[in-house]
């Protein structure tokens, strides 16, 4: 009879083990991988103003390659050199859009429309969101009161109408800046553009509003459009551009269209020149004034063109202003 000794023992259980290490994963229960997502969750974000409820709602953004002269003021390198500050990419420049819905308890705002839905195809599902975001969120169009228009770039005004030309907001009211209405419907200062993209920005806005039968409310600044939101011109981007003040009690936020455009550059850099700001010097003068009220009112900034869900604070930093995200709330 043979006796075990306790090495022998040990010596066993250590075999035993590495054996079962060895064994191969198709002896072991097989589980299916995971299938991989395409999509993204719907995208909108509420948060409360007073008693108002203000739904962000992303209509996407878009990617290109960064032009030369994206800042007409600034070398290439160094608006690289502030994407990457920001760990964006060299050499391209992504903008975002976020349209927001007010909803005050007695009207439903929409503020400006996105890109328009037949965007969505064009673009594979990267902007164009908006309506279908809208849906998402829980939002009849058609229950929207009025839309207030800031001005009359096509990422602002496309979603007015559908792909097939229909009013997108069938029952609401269409407001829109009187100055940017008179500009842009003026046959004389169609006929002395000179660039395609001029050009094509009066085609545009002609083109929606013309489907919208010419049916709108001009307004000016310094209104109360609807109780609790109040128009502030902001021109220099588009002659008659306004941003919005949305109050409730003693809360507000300012609703600034595009007084800046990406804010890793020109809220960091509020001194540089978009192209596509009509007016730069005007431009950079209201920027300034806006974001000096904004750090010295404490008061939020809903950017358009800030990344999603486009909700900040502003402070000062160096010669410029740095945006500070406002901390997302699970509740309302």
């Amino acid at each position: 009879m043979t006796e075990l000794s306790r090495r022998h023992v040990l010596s066993g259980a250590v075999a035993a083990s590495a054996a079962t290490a060895l064994t191969p994963l198709a002896s072991s229960p097989a589980f299916a991988a995971a299938p991989i997502a395409t999509t993204q969750a719907p995208g909108w974000y509420r948060y409360k103003v007073g008693t108002f409820q203000i739904t962000a709602v992303t209509d996407g953004r878009n990617t290109f390659k960064l032009p030369d002269t994206f800042v007409l003021n600034a070398q290439k390198d160094a608006v690289n050199g502030a994407l990457a500050a920001a760990y964006m990419e060299k050499d391209m420049m992504t903008i975002p859009y976020t349209p927001v819905v007010v909803n005050t308890g007695a009207k439903l705002v929409v503020m400006d429309t996105g890109v328009g839905e037949a965007s969505f195809e064009r673009s594979k599902g990267v902007n164009g969101q908006f309506h279908n975001n809208l849906k998402s969120a829980g939002i009849d169009r058609n229950a929207v009161d009025a839309v207030i228009i800031s001005h009359f770039h096509g990422d602002h005004i496309n979603g007015l109408i559908t792909p097939d030309g229909k009013p997108s907001f069938p029952n609401a009211e269409i407001l829109v800046p009187a100055a940017e209405w008179k500009y842009f419907m003026d046959d004389g200062e169609m006929s002395r553009q000179t660039t395609d993209r001029m050009k094509g920005m009066f085609a545009g806005a002609r083109t929606v509003f013309d489907k919208l039968n010419r049916k709108v409310t001009p307004y000016e600044p310094g209104k109360e459009l609807v109780p609790g939101i109040t128009s502030v011109a902001t021109n220099g981007h588009t002659p008659g551009h306004n941003s919005h003040i949305v109050a409730s009690g003693s809360s507000k936020v300012y609703i600034q269209a595009d007084v800046t455009n990406h804010p890793a550059l020109f809220v960091r850099n509020p001194g540089w020149h978009a192209f596509f700001d009509q007016d730069a010097k005007m431009a950079e003068e209201t920027r300034r004034k806006v974001y000096d009220m904004l750090v010295a009112e404490k008061m939020m900034v809903q950017g358009f063109h800030y990344p999603f869900p486009a909700l900040a604070h502003i402070e000062k930093a160096g010669s410029g202003y740095r945006e500070i995200p406002v901390m997302w709330n699970p509740t309302l």
